[in-house]
């Protein structure tokens, strides 16, 4: 499955722009009793097209619908319960098998040897150094079966493994205050998460998939599993991790996805 890079659209740039404007000033005036409101009409409905689309007509309605593209993002990111646990499946129901999803082919997925890998973690952390496989097999592990929801409509149910992210970035002396946290990965790929979704409990630095070793084609040595975003948020083959306050972008959120992504 390869991911394609959001359509472009004729449309009325100056109505929607106008809309938007209009329902997201009204969506930041009310209060939490109207999150589930907010989530269908605004989030997942009448922004839509703006998540999803590059306009193209002139650059300041480009400019403008980003502006209106991360005022969502602040949107999504308030309704946002960094306690509420994404569904969970018994493992009757894995797909097989499991889909494979990148911007490229299957025969351009790439191999990294596993003897010479090393995660390097910086930005606002206080221990720098590079992680070895062998040290993030020997942390705690936890396994979860939970649905993969692709941005192009489809979804998929997989078992993964790995590391609580939120225990690896307390156990690096993250700054946990900080807003971001980078991901870039061995195929050029490269996204950021808020940090309440970093720290969120089904959030894993997966190294297995159902059961076994990560396979390549789902993003050995590593991947970021996060059953409460879309699945361009969930970085395979990661070899670098940050922590900072500078907004990093993505490969995808670059090009005009929605940046927070959630699911």
């Amino acid at each position: 499955m390869i991911i394609k890079p959001p359509s472009r659209m004729d449309i009325d740039s100056a109505a929607v722009l106008d809309e938007a404007v209009s329902r997201i000033a009204h969506a930041r005036k009310l209060g939490t009793g109207r999150r589930n409101f907010l989530r269908t009409s605004l989030t997942l409905g009448g922004l839509s097209m703006l998540t999803g689309c590059t306009l193209d007509d002139s650059e300041s309605v480009n400019a403008a619908l980003s502006k209106i593209s991360r005022i969502n993002d602040e949107v999504q990111g308030f309704l946002f319960d960094p306690d509420r646990l994404a569904p969970t499946y018994p493992e009757s129901m894995i797909t097989r098998p499991f889909p494979f999803n990148a911007y490229y082919g299957e025969d351009e997925i790439r191999e990294i040897e596993e003897s010479s890998y090393r995660l390097e973690v910086t930005g606002m952390v206080s221990d720098r150094r590079k992680w070895a496989l062998p040290e993030l097999r020997a942390m705690a592990q936890v396994d979860q079966v939970t649905r993969h929801i692709c941005v192009e409509g489809w979804s998929a149910i997989g078992k993964w493994g790995g590391v609580h992210f939120g225990s690896f970035l307390r156990h690096v002396g993250a700054d946990l205050s900080a807003k971001y946290v980078g991901f870039k990965c061995a195929d050029d790929y490269f996204t950021s998460i808020d940090m309440p979704t970093a720290l969120h409990p089904q959030t894993l630095l997966a190294l297995t998939y159902d059961g076994q070793p990560l396979p390549p084609k789902y993003g050995f040595p590593m991947k970021l599993r996060m059953p409460t975003k879309l699945g361009y948020k969930n970085p395979k083959h990661i070899q670098a991790i940050f922590v900072t306050n500078t907004y990093p972008g993505g490969y995808w959120e670059d090009q005009g996805y929605n940046w927070f992504g959630g699911s």
